[in-house]
């Protein structure tokens, strides 16, 4: 019986995973390109340089087809249906403010694109739920960068028709899906390295959001950031760098290259005492983050618990939208126009100072029916709507207080007010600052912004919008192994596996496979083809992760194709396993597979050797 070697290596037979991707010569061809060591090698480089392009080209073909679905849809729903043009931001175009020709449509509109998106998301996708955002970060931690083909275009289609049809949601969370999707096709395509498709992932959420919101920078940050709440994945920046300027690229080329909130540069610090009121502002969009994210989430479960089928869920939640958005229409929608408006005096003024306080409460409210109610759409672009809708509360309450030194516009305090509140509750403080600052054209208040954004951060503490984030890298498997102990690397594998592991052939359905390991009381199998060959292993743990319905799917899909030899270290052997992103690979000597290692089995090996070098010290001590 044939295997391949147990180095951690994954087989060239490997269909999944060709060893030679047809890219490969150029790759090579690209490779002098690079200098250095480590991640700034040659051939990393070269490689990501292709990797990257390729992401970025297509997330930006993504976020131009998203765009002109939530038009389409727009204009034929709320266009031609309800007779109503929600306005937009001058970088889009903008529009004016007008009435509603057949309001009483509305609910009914609201109502069917709930339903529609509801039975196309829970009858095709239904990782395509909800905001996106969370989907793709859990596919960076815990599926090994495995995103299913279909859920881009599932994801696009349902989300212009939630936003289109007047939900209240945005666009980043559906175009980090749609692009992340690509790049773990792709890396699972044509990446050897768990880490690698993990990290074209990670390039997939920052091009897709730094083209649909032509921040390639902020965007490119982004993707690092919001994958941890105290913790950034720097390995993602390069990738994310070069797939978000290629995905801003070809967007821009489609749709113009213009900030989306037009540019403000001559906005500036006018006063220092203006500080305490940008600190004030870090205040309120914090507690505003907090309500956000607590109201998202408990609207979320609501709807979880109601004893109604998921698909009809969303036509609820649209339902009590509509209903919303004939009081107020400034909840339907993206909203991103109602910020346009209120970032000039004239704008702001014509608005009642108690509108302009119930909009940004409404938004939540209207966020949460939406997307908390099974539909499907981003949380990103209505958390800056809530931020920037506060700063313009604040403004006019100095406005009308006579503050000194008050700056003349409230731009200042609606644009550092949507950098505050999101970039708290996101845990990405760096990315959302730079992002709003491309969307608005603006660099010079980045420095009253950092105050306003770190007290926003440290109000909301360990909270976040985003449940699928880590607190660290060192709470990640992929990266523990980085920071384990010395004592390790002084032991062998054969000191922890399990003698006789569990076998099961590749074509067992996961159903079965997860019976077998519960009646062994085991934690993973060996995995063998028809021949006999050893093929990796898989977890318990991560056949449990796989939904009911894609149950009868045979275990080869959830298998993990990395092995040991007996003799490697547990370091080694640690680092393969939290490299492939898994808790269980074979051992294989002589051709057949001898034994389980386990992370189990690593701890416990750790606590014995532990405890017998406390006893050796103790007696040399005695």
């Amino acid at each position: 019986m044939q295997t391949f070697p147990a180095t951690g290596a994954r087989p060239p037979e490997d269909r999944d995973h060709p060893a030679a991707p047809a890219w490969a010569p150029l790759v090579r061809w690209l490779a002098p390109l690079g200098t250095g060591g480590g991640y700034e090698s040659s051939r990393r480089l070269g490689k990501w340089l292709l990797v990257g392009i390729a992401i970025g080209a297509v997330a930006g073909l993504g976020a131009v087809a998203f765009t002109w679905a939530i038009r389409g849809v727009t204009q034929l729903g709320l266009g031609t249906l309800v007779g109503w043009a929600p306005p937009g931001p001058v970088g889009e175009g903008g529009a004016a403010v007008s009435r509603m020709a057949r309001p009483w449509l509305l609910p009914v509109l609201t109502t069917l694109g709930g339903l529609v998106s509801g039975v196309l998301v829970f009858g095709l996708a239904p990782e395509a739920e909800g905001h996106g955002t969370d989907a793709a970060i859990e596919a960076f931690h815990r599926r090994g960068g495995w995103i299913r083909p279909r859920i881009p275009l599932v994801k696009l289609v349902a989300s212009a028709i939630t936003i289109g049809t007047g939900g209240s949601a945005g666009r980043e969370g559906p175009a980090a899906q749609i692009s992340a999707g690509f790049g773990a096709l792709l890396g699972h395509a044509v990446l050897k390295s768990p880490q690698d498709r993990r990290i074209a992932v990670a390039a997939g959420i920052g091009a897709g959001i730094g083209a649909i919101f032509r921040a390639p920078l902020g965007g490119a940050l982004l993707a690092a950031e919001i994958l941890y709440l105290h913790d950034m994945e720097v390995e993602a920046i390069i990738p994310s760098l070069i797939a978000s300027i290629v995905g801003y690229t070809v967007y821009g080329a489609a749709n113009g290259f213009a900030p989306i909130f037009g540019a403000h540069p001559a906005l500036e610090l006018g006063a220092p005492i203006q500080l305490l009121y940008y600190a004030a502002l870090g205040v309120l969009s914090g507690a505003g983050g907090l309500l956000y994210a607590r109201t998202f989430y408990r609207v979320g479960d609501a709807f979880h618990r109601l004893a109604l089928p998921r698909w009809l869920k969303p036509a609820l939640g649209g339902l009590a939208v509509g209903l919303l958005g004939l009081a107020l229409p400034q909840v339907l929608h993206t909203g991103y126009g109602w910020v346009q408006l209120v970032m000039s005096r004239e704008g702001l003024l014509a608005f009642s100072p108690l509108l302009i306080l119930i909009i940004p409460i409404a938004k939540i409210v209207a966020t949460s029916l939406s997307i908390g109610s099974g539909g499907s759409g981003g949380i990103f672009g209505p958390g800056m709507v809530v931020g920037g809708m506060l700063g313009a509360a604040l403004w006019l309450a100095g406005h009308a207080l006579g503050l000194p030194s008050l700056p003349p516009e409230p731009a200042p305090f609606v644009i550092i007010g949507m950098m505050a509140l999101f970039g708290g509750i996101a845990h990405a403080p760096l990315a959302v600052m730079l992002m709003v600052a491309e969307m608005t054209g603006t660099l010079s208040l980045l420095a009253p912004a950092m105050i306003a954004v770190a007290i926003s951060t440290a109000m909301v503490g360990d909270e976040t919008i985003y449940r699928a984030q880590l607190r660290d890298r060192a709470s990640s498997a992929f990266h523990r192994a980085r920071f384990s102990v010395p004592l390790l690397a002084s032991l062998a594998v054969r000191d922890a596996w399990e003698r006789v592991p569990l076998s099961l052939s590749d074509a067992t359905p996961i159903e079965d496979a997860l019976a077998r390991l519960a009646e062994a009381g085991a934690d993973g199998a060996a995995i063998t083809a028809d021949d006999g060959r050893v093929v990796g292993s898989v977890s318990r743990d991560a056949l449990r992760r796989v939904a009911p319905d894609e149950r009868t799917a045979p275990v080869s899909t959830a298998t993990v194709r990395v092995a040991l030899a007996p003799g490697q270290t547990l370091e080694e052997g640690m680092q393969v396993l939290t490299d492939a992103g898994t808790d269980t690979a074979p051992v294989v000597e002589a051709g057949r597979a001898v034994g389980l290692l386990t992370s189990r089995g690593v701890l416990r090996a750790y606590r014995t050797a532990a405890g017998r070098l406390t006893a050796t010290a103790a007696l040399t001590h005695a």
